[in-house]
């Protein structure tokens, strides 16, 4: 078999791959911890680690004063600094932005409230004054950013528009990508908030151990996202998980159990009703109880069969209702083992409402990855010392 020039580029470009993952998250490491990391000659390590720092992938951590006698050993370090993501959430009623390195690291987070009426070119204006103050914050402008990925409610097309459902008004005609791209020249994502919020989960949620994972959000709209064989599924339109759009399944009306309880005060907001009825429930009041009854059941009818499709590790409970789930979780999992031939476990998260935004840090770190060492992606020159 004749080795190409083209498989020794495609090696070397996989071996580097392998320091970048060896350097990444990992504190300065020498030339022989990385190749015990991964797996490869420590002259090949050597070479492969130099060409990264020549290219401001990597740089040398300077050492300080040590009792050792002779030359201590080079450390490098991953430039977590060299470029920056955005993940971006834009709901119903809030816009959040949060900004990250390349390790992941937050480097800032704003949010602002929004008005859930608001037109698209409201929406989208309020969308730019968050990045703007984020990216302040930080003493960033636009260029500095390799990558964004934005969070929208309804399911994402391959065009990153909302055009089958969205409770946004006027989203359909909304083009967020493009929006952005005026003022971004890095690749930008759009993608369903629900998918965006699984996949937080499994990066530094509660479902870091599993590959098969089924998000559920619960609010005011209930949704899911779905992670399969470790990998984020979203069906060949976008629509993957909304079962919700099926009414027998009563997602649609599970939340008015709520709303419609007794005794909850006339001026509460819809959010508020919700929040008043499970703060009942909690101290025993028996309507507050019964409709968190009813809001299990019918929220178990479209989880179940996710379930039995499915057959999930874990089942995540997050959305706004999951700072809830100690009155929610063990009414809805006797009514999920009514309906599956096999309970998943049941978790809460515990990313909150920035779930969404994290999802999108975590979706444009991998689209950084995949371009890491192509010509379409170059690192700063390393600064010197």
């Amino acid at each position: 078999m004749t080795t190409t020039g083209t498989d020794l580029s495609r090696m070397r470009e996989m071996n580097q791959l392998l320091i970048v993952s060896a350097l990444r998250g990992n504190p300065p490491s020498t030339v022989t911890e990385l190749a015990g990391r991964a797996g490869l000659s420590r002259p090949a390590v050597d070479v492969l680690v130099q060409a990264l720092v020549t290219d401001g992938w990597a740089e040398v951590e300077e050492p300080g004063a040590s009792s050792v006698v002779g030359r201590p050993a080079r450390r490098f370090r991953f430039r977590a600094d060299a470029g920056h993501v955005l993940g971006i959430d834009i709901g119903v009623h809030k816009i959040l932005v949060v900004l990250s390195d390349l390790e992941g690291n937050l480097v800032n987070t704003v949010r602002r409230s929004t008005d859930p009426e608001a037109a698209p070119e409201a929406r989208l204006a309020a969308v730019d004054s968050v990045i703007d103050e984020a990216l302040a914050g930080a003493g960033m402008a636009p260029a500095d950013i390799w990558a964004v990925t934005v969070g929208v409610t309804g399911p994402v097309d391959a065009s990153g528009r909302t055009s089958l459902s969205t409770p946004l008004p006027g989203w359909h005609a909304a083009d967020p990508a493009a929006h952005l791209a005026a003022r971004f020249p890095c690749p930008i994502q759009v993608e369903n908030d629900c998918k965006l919020a699984a996949v937080a989960e499994r990066w530094k949620g509660v479902a870091q151990d599993a590959d098969d994972i089924v998000f559920l959000l619960a609010g005011l709209r209930t949704g899911a996202g779905l992670i399969l064989d470790g990998t984020l599924r979203r069906g060949h339109g976008g629509a993957a998980g909304e079962i919700g759009a099926l009414k027998a399944v009563r997602w649609l009306t599970a939340p008015s159990h709520l709303e419609s309880c007794p005794g909850i005060p006339a001026t509460a907001a819809p959010g508020e009703a919700a929040a008043w009825v499970f703060q009942a429930a909690r101290d025993g009041d028996r309507d507050a109880k019964a409709a968190v009854r009813r809001y299990t059941r019918d929220l178990a009818v479209g989880l179940a069969a996710l379930v039995l499709a499915l057959d999930p590790q874990v089942v995540v409970y997050g959305g706004g209702f999951s700072r809830s789930a100690d009155v929610v979780m063990e009414p809805l999992r006797r009514e999920l083992a009514k309906h599956c031939l096999r309970l998943p476990e049941l978790r809460t998260s515990t990313l909150g409402d920035e779930s969404v935004a994290l999802g999108g840090v975590r979706l444009a770190l991998d689209e950084i990855d995949s371009r890491l060492l192509s010509d379409a992606l170059e690192a700063p020159a390393a600064p010197k010392r």
